[in-house]
Parts: C-alpha cells; sequence; structure tokens
C-alpha cells in the first residue's frame, strides 16, 4: 500500500495553471505586436510613394519644358528656311532679269519709233509678258517728284512752272521686283529758278492789296459816295 500524499495533486496543478497563463499571455501579446508592424510598414510605403510621385512630376515638367523650347527653335527655323528660300528665289530672278533690261530698253525704243511691227511685235510682246509674269515692274513717269532712292538724275535743268525738283524726262525707265530696285530710274530732272520763290510772294502781296482797295472803298459807295459842298 502506497499512501497518497496530500497536496501533491494540488501542487502539480498548481505548477501547470502558471505555465497555462504565461502561454495566454503570450498568445495575446503576440496578435498586437503584430498589428503595429504592418501600420508602420504602410506608412512607409505611403511616404517611398508619394516622394516617387513628386520625383515623376518634376521629370514631367522638365520634360515639357524641353519639348517646348524645341517645337519654338524648329518653327524658328522652319521660318528662317522660308525667308532664306524666298531671298534665294528673289536675287536668282533678278541676276537673270538684270541681263534683259538692254532687251527691253531696245524693245521700248522700237516702241517710240514706231518699228514694233509684224513677228518682231510677237516676240517683244511674249518678252514683256514674261518677265511680267516673273514679277518685274517698270516705274518712272514724267511729272513725279524726284526721289533719289529710286531715281538716278543724267540732267539737270531750271522751271518757272515747277515748285519742287520734278522729273521732267524719263531717258530710261526703272524696273523693280517687289521691294528690291533692279534699275533706278534715270531722268532729266529740273528745278524751281531761283528767283521765283523771292518774285512768287510778292507777287501774291500785290494781288492781295489789290483784291483789299476795293473793300476799303465799297463804305463810301453804300453812303452815296462823298457829298458835295
Amino acid at each position: 500500500m502506497t499512501e497518497e500524499t496530500p497536496g501533491f495533486d494540488e501542487q502539480q496543478d498548481a505548477d501547470v495553471t502558471p505555465g497555462a497563463s504565461s502561454d495566454d499571455a503570450a498568445e495575446t501579446a503576440g496578435p498586437a505586436s503584430s498589428e503595429a508592424g504592418p501600420a508602420g510598414a504602410g506608412t512607409d510605403a505611403t511616404a517611398g510613394l508619394t516622394a516617387q510621385l513628386d520625383q515623376a512630376r518634376t521629370a514631367l515638367a522638365e520634360r515639357t519644358a524641353d519639348l517646348q523650347r524645341l517645337q519654338a527653335e524648329y518653327q524658328n527655323y522652319r521660318r528662317r528656311v522660308e525667308r532664306d528660300r524666298v531671298t534665294v528665289k528673289e536675287v536668282a530672278v533678278a541676276g537673270m532679269l538684270s541681263e534683259l533690261l538692254p532687251v527691253l530698253d531696245d524693245i521700248g525704243r522700237a516702241r517710240d519709233h514706231g518699228e514694233l511691227v509684224g513677228g518682231f511685235k510677237s516676240v517683244a510682246e511674249s518678252v514683256e509678258t514674261v518677265t511680267a509674269k516673273l514679277g518685274l515692274v517698270q516705274f518712272g513717269k514724267e511729272g513725279e517728284p524726284f526721289d533719289p532712292t529710286i531715281h538716278e538724275a543724267l540732267m539737270h535743268s531750271y522751271a518757272p512752272d515747277v515748285t519742287e525738283t520734278t522729273c521732267v524726262a524719263i531717258l530710261q525707265p526703272g524696273y523693280r521686283i517687289g521691294e528690291r530696285t533692279i534699275r533706278p530710274a534715270r531722268v532729266a530732272v529740273a528745278e524751281p529758278q531761283p528767283g521765283a520763290q523771292q518774285a512768287k510772294p510778292q507777287a501774291d502781296a500785290k494781288a492781295e492789296q489789290a483784291e483789299a482797295e476795293p473793300e476799303a472803298a465799297k463804305p463810301d459807295e453804300e453812303n452815296g459816295g462823298p457829298q458835295e459842298g
């Protein structure tokens, strides 16, 4: 027979109970710490995404500015090329037409002398038509004011019937293409006579005085003339 030691079972239960309580405490503390970990990781991920978004926006702004700058440079390049192309064309056409100016002068002289007849007339008109299509314009007329930028004075004289330097004869017409002058008009000019400018004011003063004298005599005429004594 064995005797059971009183309190052994109670002591064993007591020993087991504290261990069970520690496991329960560990299980209870475990989920709490696991919940705190994901919350901190989420905050860090959000901050990282925000930083990446800011970098992407900065890069996009830089690329947009570069694209706008390249587009502006390309537009300027196109305008410059178009301007140069037009200039080169005008220079080439002007050089070719300059060689035809003596021919046009001969045609003009033949027309003035009545020699532009028959087949020569048809050829001359064809040449003038072609040059006109290429933009050649003739200028220079008698009676227009002298302009040193488009006229070349070959003869000079004085005339009483002009008030400024005037083209009185066109010796050779001028030609231009657009705003480009190929050849100035060669003209004879006339200036007012030196004494005409002084004589004209005196003549005007005498005319005004003559007009004023009848006006001064009108009151006597309206009153019946001078009274007899």
